[in-house]
């Protein structure tokens, strides 16, 4: 997506969001004397996401070298580095919003899984602070780490249907009844997922379909969700993606909102990628298969 169409998106947002929340502050006797910044909010928010969508893997660098040297027709009234990372927290909310409203939808086959977002190497632990009660120690399959869970479900399509951030500690069963609530069909996981009381808890608006351990006795399952139960590797794909193309996940983190931020632009930059894992299912041979 070129940056003119990433702004034209961002700015409508912000011309519906931007009269309801000035509402919502006069309504709730939350209005405080706020100066007209030179760069508006719209602004503010396509720079934060075009960044995760430009390849560097620093926001300063990004900012003082590509921002302020190519990009100043663009926005003729740029800021200066440290003023605009204080601009960054008022975008938090509008962002949160944003990306809500760009979920795709619900097809009736979905995958959930979680995914680690470690905010410090496990030698930095006690003398890290910026997260401090909020962060927590938790294992995966790669070990331990300290920082935050991603809990997040996806179409056929690769398009994100919700997502939830939790402490590292917490199991990946507990967000489930929050993330299924606007689900329906079958939702396939790891065996991470298994449990009787959750399975008989989202029956009959949602199926979760997770693989069967080594002490757990066999059990008849239609080829179509064996099928699918074996590309549940597309949401392993967009984790990479996130991490690794949209910056959700690193160590320089100076405070909480600077974290929900960036965690919210890289959702983002993915949700507007034009091409994203997609299974290329067809739904009428899935239907046409035998049990």
């Amino acid at each position: 997506m070129s940056l003119v169409e990433l702004f034209f998106l961002v700015d409508d947002f912000c011309q519906e969001f931007e009269p309801h929340w000035e509402h919502f502050m006069l309504k709730h006797n939350l209005r405080q004397r706020r100066r007209q910044a030179r760069l508006s909010l719209s602004e503010v928010m396509t720079i934060i996401i075009y960044f995760h969508q430009s390849g560097y893997r620093n926001f300063k660098a990004f900012y003082l070298f590509h921002v302020q040297l190519h990009l100043k027709s663009e926005f003729p009234n740029l800021v200066s580095y440290s003023r605009f990372v204080r601009l960054m927290h008022q975008a938090f909310v509008p962002l949160m919003l944003f990306v809500w409203s760009q979920r795709g939808q619900c097809t009736g086959i979905s995958f959930v899984d979680s995914t680690t977002l470690q905010v410090c190497h496990n030698r930095r632990i006690q003398r890290h602070k910026v997260f401090a009660g909020l962060a927590a120690r938790g294992k995966s399959s790669m070990g331990w780490f300290y920082g935050f869970k991603l809990h997040l479900v996806v179409n056929e399509h690769g398009e994100i249907l919700a997502f939830q951030l939790t402490p590292g500690n917490v199991d990946d069963r507990q967000p489930v009844p929050l993330l299924f609530q606007d689900l329906f069909g079958k939702v396939f996981a790891d065996k991470g997922y298994i449990s009787k009381d959750l399975f008989e808890q989202l029956m009959p608006k949602v199926q979760l379909i997770t693989g069967l351990r080594k002490n757990m006795k066999n059990i008849l399952m239609p080829l179509s969700d064996k099928l699918l139960l074996r590309r549940r590797a597309i949401i392993e794909t967009i984790h990479d993606q996130l991490k690794n193309i949209s910056q959700i996940e690193h160590s320089r983190h100076r405070s909480v909102t600077n974290f929900l931020v960036n965690l919210f632009a890289g959702l983002l930059a993915y949700c507007f990628q034009p091409k994203k894992p997609s299974l290329h299912l067809n739904t009428y041979a899935l239907a046409a298969l035998p049990c």
